[in-house]
């Protein structure tokens, strides 16, 4: 088959089979295709789009060029979550083990991220001695054994992915649509889910600020997991401003371990039981949303949820006694800088990115895949949208180690906030923006 030809019917608008789509991922990955042609039908692609059965196969290669899980690995029905990200997004180090003490399997594949904060496994390596590098025999072991698992994906899973979006990277085709649902869906497909909610966060601290384009998105991803014989759900949700209240990896275990304790923020909370909802629906554990979202409601309460993090920190070699005594075995900042007020009235609007950026700033996250995080330092969102301040009232902490960049983080999280001097009401927007569900028989 002749790699040229298939760049040339992409160019021109035509169809790509499965086996034009297999020829290229298998010969990028064994590098029998040059990364130049690669780049080429990236954009190709980039500018001619794919339709659904194009990008179902897409995806379904990029998933089959490495190892992968099926659902005979795993007991029960494996299930899974992914959300595209934002600020003080920790639903992943609640809904786990919530998921876990309402009898689902998950055998949960994270990352490290770019941008405001680490990924999960970031955030995970803030409890001493918790191991992420689990081998494939040793997760699977894991799952089987306990009914769930948290790891680091392993680097012979979907190479093509990895060699991909590098190259996407440096040639302005992030953006692609076919591409970023192959991307974000061959890793679940691997990672054999068979039953997958996405939360695809909308609004100023999202990867997509536009509702459109976050739509556009939920659906693409629901479509192609259904037609890869998934069952899927997408929940649109908000990301104006930072879930929850803690921005940072050690600040938002702790608030990972409020939650499961139950007192945790109200909207970290909720969503994390909205999202399960789904997960319980598929898995045949509830028989209506709101039944399973009260069954997850009262995990969080009655202590099963925490004690399942309890199970998983020590099944991973992490120190459980930090998750009886964060405040001193969790890396913890040398100073604390509070943000205030500058006027009394009502928080009007919060902007996710500023804070997340100024987070960053500090050492929360990291520009390059090379870069280090400090674990300790981040920011603790005090005030809301719809809380009273008065003047010079705290609105956020920052927890701060390296000084340097301190006074550009702290006018970055103090212009973050919009104060009505009025003080007339302001309503938070509503969490759960829209819902775009799958096919769940079967």
């Amino acid at each position: 088959m002749n790699t040229v030809d298939i760049i040339r019917k992409k160019r021109d608008g035509g169809v790509l089979t499965r086996e034009e789509i297999e020829h290229w991922i298998s010969g990028t990955v064994s590098g029998a295709i040059p990364n130049y042609q690669s780049t080429a039908l990236l954009m190709a692609i980039r500018i001619r789009g794919m339709n659904d059965e194009e990008a179902a196969i897409l995806t379904d290669a990029m998933a089959q060029s490495g190892s992968v899980f099926t659902s005979d690995d795993m007991p029960g029905f494996p299930v899974d979550k992914h959300s595209t990200g934002g600020v003080g997004d920790t639903t992943t180090l609640v809904l786990i083990p919530l998921l876990a003490a309402a009898g689902l399997t998950i055998g949960k594949l994270s990352g490290r991220a770019l941008g405001h904060t680490g990924g999960t496994i970031d955030k995970l390596e803030s409890i001493p001695g918790f191991r992420t590098d689990l081998s494939r025999t040793a997760f699977l072991e894991q799952v089987n054994r306990t009914g769930f698992a948290l790891a680091d994906h392993t680097e012979d899973m979907v190479p093509a992915d990895r060699i991909l979006y590098e190259l996407r990277d440096v040639t302005a085709t992030v953006d692609s649509l076919p591409l970023i649902v192959a991307s974000i869906m061959s890793k679940k497909i691997a990672g054999g889910a068979q039953g997958i909610v996405i939360d695809v966060k909308t609004g100023a601290g999202a990867f997509l600020p536009e509702l459109e384009a976050s739509r556009e998105l939920a659906n693409a991803l629901v479509a192609i997991g259904t037609k890869l014989g998934r069952k899927m759900a997408a929940v649109i949700t908000d990301m104006s401003q930072p879930l929850g209240r803690m921005v940072g990896n050690a600040l938002e275990v702790c608030e990972a371990i409020d939650t499961l304790r139950g007192n945790g923020p109200e909207d970290l909370a909720t969503l994390c039981c909205e999202l399960g909802a789904e997960l319980l629906l598929f898995a045949r554990k509830a028989k209506d949303r709101d039944g399973a979202i009260a069954q997850l409601n009262e995990r969080l309460h009655d202590g099963s949820a925490f004690e399942k993090l309890h199970e998983l920190v020590h099944n991973q070699g992490g120190n459980v006694a930090a998750l009886d005594d964060p405040s001193s075995l969790l890396p913890r900042a040398a100073r604390r800088v509070e943000a205030r007020a500058e006027s009394a009235g009502t928080v009007s609007a919060l902007d996710a990115l500023a804070i997340g950026r100024a987070a960053n700033l500090l050492g929360a996250g990291r520009q390059t895949a090379e870069d280090d995080i400090d674990p300790a330092v981040g920011i603790e969102v005090v005030k809301k949208i719809g809380d009273a301040v008065a003047e010079s009232e705290i609105l956020a902490i920052l927890h701060v180690n390296d000084e340097g960049a301190l006074d550009t983080a702290c006018a970055m999280v103090e212009s973050a906030y919009e104060i009505d001097a009025s003080g007339a009401p302001h309503a938070p927007p509503p969490l759960i923006v829209e819902r775009i569900l799958g096919t769940r028989e079967g």
